[in-house]
């Protein structure tokens, strides 16, 4: 080793070199990192939380979430909805320099895309966003946006559900009501007809019944007479219409509790997360690291050359004594040629 020392240190000194020459900005674009931390929520259906008296449960939408709302957060960071958004929002494909009719330009953008915007869930349950870019002010505004491109695409994502089920508690609301509105006309036809209490009336009407006949009059009898006919034909109906209302107007009860909470949830839209910390302008770049380069770099070159002398080396003395093996094997041939 020691002979070989003078090669070692030029090699490595020229490794050296090179590696603070490749590793410089015009070589290697310098990038910025920016993180976000963010929390889920614990609840994802606002009007149980805010509105439902019969939902039990222990979730609030002021708690953090746990292990399954973290999870979600995750896929849904991790979904093309949101990629898609992001690359629109801040035009990627040209902040890129890829060009749309170059050869697969939407794999270099999605692989440029998963190297520079990172996911991940910290120990603490919460998702840490992580931006890399040549430019530190829009790193930082990328991971901002991230978070509320969360938002917007999770409440997307739930009215799709939360719509078409507010649709089918509406339509069931209206024909209640519809249903009711009709049965409320048919009472009020009934009502013009005399009928308003078919059991009272007729207890009222037989009261009054035996009194006129105790006076003996014709007359009274007569016009009692005829409304008992009228509560005789349309009384059975007038019963069955109040109960169907006392039962029409229980399910309204629920179906109209039902028909809030689901409007509620197909029209409005709350946070889904907590921001914790909030991403800023990074000042130094975060990539490369070019001390790291260099001794890697001179690392990486120092261990070649010991593999190579070493080799070198053991290959030499190989060769050698092959050649002191050979010479000694023909110097008695030759001597016994001599004597002959």
């Amino acid at each position: 080793m020691v002979d070989y020392r003078r090669p070692i240190l030029i090699i490595l000194s020229v490794a050296a070199f090179c590696a603070v020459i490749f590793s410089a900005p015009f070589f290697i674009t310098p990038l910025y990192k920016s993180t976000t931390v963010i929390y889920p929520t614990s609840s994802n259906s606002t009007s149980k939380v805010l509105i439902s008296t019969t939902y039990q449960s222990e979730k609030d939408i002021m708690n953090f979430g746990e292990d399954e709302q973290t999870e979600q957060m995750l896929q849904v960071l991790n979904s093309n909805r949101v990629r898609d958004k992001v690359i629109s929002r801040f035009n990627l494909m040209e902040h890129y320099n890829i060009k749309p009719d170059s050869k697969y330009p939407y794999t270099r953008l999605n692989k440029l895309y998963d190297s520079r915007i990172k996911f991940r869930r910290t120990e603490y349950n919460a998702v840490k966003i992580t931006v890399l870019d040549s430019d530190p002010a829009l790193s930082a505004r990328m991971a901002n946006d991230i978070a509320e491109i969360f938002d917007s695409t999770m409440n997307q994502i739930q009215k799709e559900v939360a719509v078409k089920a507010f649709r089918l508690v509406e339509d069931e609301y209206n024909l209640l009501c519809a249903e009711m509105a009709q049965l409320e006309d048919s009472l009020n036809t009934l009502r013009k007809l005399g009928v308003f209490d078919y059991e009272s009336q007729v207890e009222m009407l037989s009261r009054q019944m035996a009194v006129e006949l105790g006076k003996g009059n014709t007359q009274g009898i007569r016009n009692i007479q005829e409304q008992l006919d009228i509560l005789a034909e349309y009384g059975g109906a007038s019963y069955a219409i109040n109960e169907r209302l006392d039962n029409d107007r229980l399910q309204l009860s629920l179906v109209k509790s039902k028909y809030e909470e689901a409007k509620m949830d197909a029209t409005q839209d709350i946070p889904r997360k907590f921001v914790v910390t909030s991403a800023f302008q990074a000042e130094r770049k975060s990539y490369p690291v070019r001390w790291i380069i260099v001794v890697v770099t001179v690392l990486s070159t120092f261990l070649l050359l010991l593999f190579c002398i070493v080799a070198y080396d053991r290959s030499r003395h190989f060769f050698r004594d092959k050649a002191e093996e050979g010479a000694a094997s023909t110097t008695p041939k030759r001597e016994k040629a001599k004597t002959a």
